[in-house]
């Protein structure tokens, strides 16, 4: 098995893979880099040419953007039982949630907190449509997790979810409903958040 090393940055979602690599049991190596001057190194930049973390080197393996690095992890560790089994029908909202909260979901809160309020024409080219329409769909999700994401097992999905929600209600950035808090206190069975 080849040695993983996660370049990170306490302050970044990094932590959500420090999280999963600790829920998953498995050495790595955690190599903490400075925002600016260490993510800008010719060696860091051959890893990440976007100068970010987190990052995660497996052998020649490069991998980047903290989903991407949670589906790696939970396929490479199948057998830990953080991700479904392969084809199984598990696997449809694995996906669809990942990618959901990746894309959708960042990049609404993203424009939400730099103030940006789209017109009905502009919500129409974006992939999120409106703040509204991505809280309003997360809260349809979590209403039907039962109790997580993919039914009776708990997953890197709701790591990764568990970690953005957890960023979202430290920093007072949604309201709490109560399906919201009751998927939190679902998943915090398995793990700290609040790290």
């Amino acid at each position: 098995m080849s040695e993983l090393t996660l370049y990170t940055n306490t302050m970044s979602r990094g932590n959500t893979v420090d999280l999963l690599l600790n829920l998953l049991a498995v050495p790595y190596n955690r190599v903490e880099l400075a925002f600016n001057e260490q993510m800008h190194t010719k060696e860091y930049l051959a890893i990440n040419p976007m100068a970010k973390v987190p990052a995660l080197v497996d052998g020649d393996n490069i991998i980047t953007e903290t989903a991407a690095i949670c589906l790696y992890l939970a396929d490479k560790f199948i057998e830990k039982g953080l991700a479904p089994e392969f084809n199984s029908p598990e696997r449809a909202p694995y996906y669809r949630w990942f990618f959901f909260t990746a894309g959708p979901i960042e990049a609404a809160f993203t424009a939400h907190m730099m103030g940006l309020e789209l017109s009905a024409e502009e919500q129409k080219m974006s992939g999120f449509g409106s703040f509204k329409q991505v809280m309003d769909c997360l809260e349809t999700g979590l209403a039907n997790a039962a109790p997580y994401i993919c039914g009776q097992q708990f997953t890197a999905v709701d790591v990764y979810i568990g970690c953005f929600l957890a960023f979202l209600i430290q920093h007072n950035l949604i309201e709490i409903s109560p399906t919201v808090q009751n998927y939190f206190d679902a998943i915090s069975r398995h793990a700290d958040f609040n790290k």
